[in-house]
């Protein structure tokens, strides 16, 4: 087998053209550069360097071993970063998946937390609904999803209530609880219900582990001008147009405005929260949305109060098994920092 050392010199003296400059390169005394080349001929019994004039060129051979052996250095000191961000020997590189509204709060603070605790950490961020996002951490492309169920999206008899036990404090504040996927049933998302049920088509059933870091009240959103008066009842709305958002934001407002005994007409669709609340302020429709979207923007013509017993829960995503790099776990505990106590985003007023 070939020396990688004596590779890494070869490939050195392809980029700079000279044993020298090579040897300043990488470092090495000169006869100890000509020596590894020396060596590496006998091992191929194959002619890599020759001479010209007062210096050397690689012969044909010695261009294609360089030109291979650059490859598989690649890949070799590529997998070694790797490795060594994974057991914590320097922070490396981390890859964040999140929705619109978390990208607009808890994912900054987060990410400045993160700044101030590991500044050789590079946070990579992308935009993702949900689903798109845990395709996204199944198949490898990030390290950690923020995403966020509806609860209780599966309400009724087929689905695990309030007192089932099969969701995460709900009620409480903000635990770390961490459940693995595939569990109590084996449900789309993991156990905290993460089940795609209008049509999402996802199929991830094992590997997941999320831990919740955020329980937000769900609002009633109306014009500054809307004359209703007590408590938020979407009954007194049956007759208004709606403005619905994403498509699992769609199905919490289409089981919500069912329990109130009525099918919303929807006027408008968009995933935009600072549209829907200017659709809202223009007195174009009414609206739900959770704490989170109002607390990233605020429009000053629209009036929010929470709907009693509607939440949503934000979680952050792993997928794999434990134990999780040291980097990755110090983002969970940012993101479960900046997310704040539950509740803590649902007082926007």
């Amino acid at each position: 087998m070939l020396d990688v050392t004596r590779l890494r010199v070869l490939v050195a003296v392809a980029r700079y053209g000279s044993v020298t400059a090579a040897a300043r390169a990488l470092n090495y005394a000169q006869p100890s550069v000509s020596h590894h080349l020396a060596r590496l001929e006998a091992e191929t019994g194959i002619k890599l360097i020759q001479r010209a004039g007062r210096g050397i060129r690689l012969t044909d051979a010695g261009r294609l071993l360089a030109e291979r052996a650059a490859e598989v250095i690649g890949r070799l000191d590529a997998a070694e970063n790797e490795l060594a961000a994974y057991t914590g020997l320097r922070a490396g590189r981390l890859r964040l998946a999140a929705f619109p509204s978390a990208l607009g709060t808890i994912v900054p603070a987060a990410a400045a937390m993160l700044r101030s605790k590991q500044p050789s950490i590079d946070l990579r961020l992308t935009e993702a609904e949900p689903p798109e996002a845990l395709r996204m951490l199944r198949a490898g492309y990030v390290d950690v999803a923020l995403v966020f169920r509806y609860f209780p999206d599966n309400a009724g008899p087929d689905g695990p209530g309030p007192e089932s036990g099969d969701s995460p404090a709900v009620h409480g504040g903000v635990t770390g609880h961490e459940r693995a996927a595939g569990a109590a049933g084996g449900a789309v998302f993991g156990t905290a219900g993460f089940a795609e049920d209008e049509g999402g088509g996802i199929d991830i059933t094992e590997g997941l582990r999320e831990r919740l870091i955020l329980d937000e009240p769900i609002h009633l959103v109306t014009s500054a001008q809307a004359t209703e008066q007590g408590p938020p009842d979407l009954s007194r709305y049956a007759r208004h147009r709606w403005i619905a958002g994403c498509d699992r934001c769609r199905a919490n407002l289409l089981r919500q405005c069912a329990q109130a005994g009525f099918i919303p007409k929807i006027a408008f669709t968009t995933d935009d929260y600072v549209a829907v609340q200017a659709l809202v302020a223009a007195e174009l429709g009414v609206s739900t949305l959770p704490a989170l979207c109002l607390r990233a923007a605020r429009h000053p013509g629209i009036k929010t109060a929470p709907l009693p017993g509607a939440r949503r829960q934000v979680f952050a995503v792993r997928y794999g098994d434990p134990p999780d790099p040291p980097a990755v776990t110090m983002l969970m505990d940012v993101l479960r920092s900046a997310a704040g106590p539950a509740g803590s985003a649902g007082s926007p007023e």
